[in-house]
C-alpha cells in the first residue's frame, strides 16, 4: 500500500492486543459500538497519537467523541489533576462547596455569552452529558408549568429515556419533532436561506396552529451543529429566527453545547456564531477536561427547583473539575477558538477539493474543527433512486415551495419555488469502507449521520498544521483505495492521488 508498508509486530505484543479483544467480546454486551468498529488496544496516548498494544501507532480524530479538546494526556490537564491529588483533597464531596468547584465555576462563567453569565445559575448534574439533557428538561418542565418538548429531526441528546424522546430516532407523544435545515438533504428539497426560511415557518406555523396538535411547550432544545446527526450547522439567521420564535411565545431555549463547546466550532461556544443568548446551555464533554462532568447553565428567573429537585451522587468530581478548568482556561488564554476556526476552514476546502476529484463523496460540511465527508452511492448504482432528501412534486402542490411572507419574528421573506438537485443515495457500505482504510492507515475517524454514511472528524484543538497535513493525506489515501473499488473512474482518481504524494507516513504527529 502506498506510503504505508507493512508492519512487523512482536509475536507478544500481537498475542496480548488479541486476547485483549478476545476477551472483551466474549465478556462485554452487545451493545458495543466504537469497539466493533475500531478493534485497537490503546496502551498510550498524548495529544493527537494513539499507541495500541500491538506497537501501532494513529492519529485520532476522535477525540472521544469530542471529548478531548486538547487531545490526550496534555500537560496542564494532568498537571491541574496531580494538583489535586498532591494536595490531599477530598475526591468526592456530593454538591458541597469547594475551592476546586469554585475556580471551576468562575472560569465557566467567564467564559459564558455576556448575555447569560450575568444572570446564570449553575446546576452539577450526573457525570454525562445525558443527565444534564435531563435535568434541562425537568428545569423547563418546573419553571413554565408545561410538558411538551419541541425538538428535530436528526437530533442526538443522549441514551437516557428522556433525552432519547427527543432523539432523532425515538418518538414520544411528549416531544414535537421540527425540520432542522440543512442543504444537502434539505427536507424541502430548496437548500440554502430558502430551506431555512421554510423550517422556521413550519414551527411557526406548528406553534401558532391551534388545530396543530402541538400545545405550548416547555422549552425547545437544539444542536447549534447536528453532530451524531451528520455533521450539520445550523444557519446562523435560522438560529435568530429559533430565538425570536421561542422568546416571543415564551419558550425557554436549550441550546445543547455538549459536543460543540469550548471552543470546537471556531467559537467558545457555537450559539456565539449567530449571537443569540439561549435561556439554558447543556455542557459536558470537553467541559470536564477529558473526565466525566457534565453542567447546566440557565437564566437566573427559571431557577425555582426546591432544594433536593434535581440530584446525583456523581455531581461534585473534583478531578474532573480541576481538569475542567485547567482546559477552558488553555483554549482562552491561547485562542485556540480562531485557530479551530483557521484550521477547520483549511481543512474544509481542501476536502471540498477531494470530493471534486471523487464522486463517490457527496458532500463536505462542517464548522471549525467539526467536519463530515458524506459519502453516496458511485455514478450508475442503484439507478432511479437519487430522490433522497429531495422535494417531490406532492410536496411542492401541497405549498411547502411557495413565495410568501412570513412574520416571524416581524421577519418578511420570500422563497423561490422549485427543488434543488437531488443527492444520489447515502452510503454506509461506503463510509464504513473509508473508515477501515483509514484505520489501515493509521487514522481514527468516527461515522454518524441519517444513515451513518457520514464519516466525521472531531481532531483536538491543539493538532498541528502537519498533523492536518498528515490527516488529510491519509483519508484522501483512503477514500482513493475506497472509489477504486467502487464504481467507473477510481482507478484514474487513485493514481492521481499517488502522483501527488499520497499519505503520510506511519504514526506521522
Amino acid at each position: 500500500m502506498a506510503g504505508h508498508p507493512a508492519v512487523e509486530e512482536p509475536s507478544a505484543a500481537r498475542s496480548a492486543h488479541e486476547g485483549i479483544l478476545r476477551r472483551q467480546s466474549a465478556r462485554e454486551s452487545a451493545a458495543r459500538t466504537y469497539a466493533r468498529a475500531l478493534p485497537i488496544v490503546p496502551v498510550r496516548a498524548r495529544g493527537l497519537t494513539i499507541e495500541g498494544a500491538d506497537g501501532r501507532r494513529y492519529l485520532d480524530c476522535l477525540s472521544g467523541a469530542g471529548t478531548l479538546a486538547l487531545g490526550h494526556n496534555h500537560p496542564v490537564v494532568l498537571d491541574a489533576i496531580r494538583k489535586v491529588l498532591d494536595s490531599g483533597a477530598p475526591l468526592h464531596v456530593l454538591d458541597l462547596a469547594t475551592p476546586v468547584k469554585d475556580a471551576f465555576t468562575t472560569e465557566l462563567f467567564r467564559t459564558l455569552p455576556p448575555g447569560l453569565a450575568d444572570h446564570a445559575r449553575v446546576q452539577f448534574c450526573g457525570p454525562a452529558g445525558t443527565d444534564a439533557v435531563e435535568a434541562a428538561f425537568k428545569l423547563v418542565r418546573a419553571a413554565t408549568g408545561r410538558n411538551g418538548m419541541l425538538a428535530f429531526a436528526g437530533a442526538y441528546h443522549g441514551m437516557t429515556s428522556g433525552a432519547l424522546e427527543a432523539s432523532g430516532d425515538a418518538l414520544d407523544v411528549r416531544v414535537a419533532r421540527l425540520p432542522y435545515p440543512q442543504d444537502y438533504r434539505c427536507p424541502f428539497g430548496v437548500g440554502g436561506p430558502h430551506g431555512a426560511e421554510l423550517a422556521a415557518r413550519w414551527t411557526q406555523s406548528i406553534l401558532d396552529d391551534p388545530k396543530s396538535g402541538v400545545p405550548l411547550p416547555a422549552g425547545m432544545i437544539l444542536e447549534p451543529v447536528q453532530g451524531e446527526g451528520g455533521v450539520l450547522p445550523a444557519p446562523d439567521e435560522w438560529m435568530r429566527r429559533m430565538r425570536q420564535i421561542t422568546a416571543d411565545r415564551s419558550i425557554p431555549l436549550i441550546a445543547d453545547e455538549v459536543q460543540t463547546g469550548v471552543g470546537r466550532t471556531g467559537a467558545f461556544w457555537a450559539v456565539e456564531h449567530s449571537g443569540i443568548t439561549p435561556d439554558v446551555m447543556v455542557l459536558s464533554k470537553a467541559i470536564g477536561g477529558s473526565l466525566p462532568l457534565a453542567v447546566i447553565v440557565y437564566r437566573d428567573d427559571l431557577d425555582v427547583w426546591e432544594p433536593g429537585a434535581h440530584a446525583g451522587t456523581f455531581r461534585g468530581n473534583q478531578l474532573a473539575m480541576a481538569a475542567g478548568t485547567a482546559t477552558m482556561a488553555y483554549v482562552r488564554e491561547n485562542d485556540l477558538t480562531a485557530r479551530a476556526a483557521t484550521l477547520g476552514a483549511r481543512m474544509l476546502n481542501q476536502l471540498r477539493s477531494l470530493a471534486r476529484e471523487f464522486p463517490v463523496i457527496g458532500d463536505v460540511r462542517g464548522r471549525g474543527l467539526m467536519i463530515g465527508v458524506e459519502m453516496v452511492e458511485a455514478e450508475g448504482e442503484r439507478a432511479g433512486e437519487g430522490r433522497a432528501g429531495g422535494a417531490n412534486d406532492a410536496d411542492r402542490s401541497a405549498g411547502l415551495c411557495t413565495d410568501g411572507p412570513s412574520n416571524a419574528g416581524g421577519a418578511s421573506a420570500a422563497v423561490t419555488p422549485g427543488a434543488v438537485p437531488s443527492p444520489r443515495p447515502a452510503s454506509p457500505e461506503l463510509a464504513t469502507a473509508v473508515q477501515r482504510e483509514c484505520l489501515r492507515r493509521g487514522l481514527i475517524v468516527e461515522l454518524g449521520g441519517r444513515h451513518a454514511s457520514v464519516v466525521r472528524l472531531l481532531p483536538p484543538l491543539t493538532i498541528t498544521d502537519e498533523q492536518v497535513t498528515a490527516v488529510l493525506d491519509r483519508l484522501a489515501d483512503a477514500v482513493a483505495a475506497v472509489a477504486r473499488s467502487h464504481g467507473p473512474g477510481g482507478g484514474r482518481h487513485q493514481q492521481q492521488h499517488r502522483r501527488r504524494g499520497g499519505s503520510g507516513g506511519e504514526g506521522a504527529g
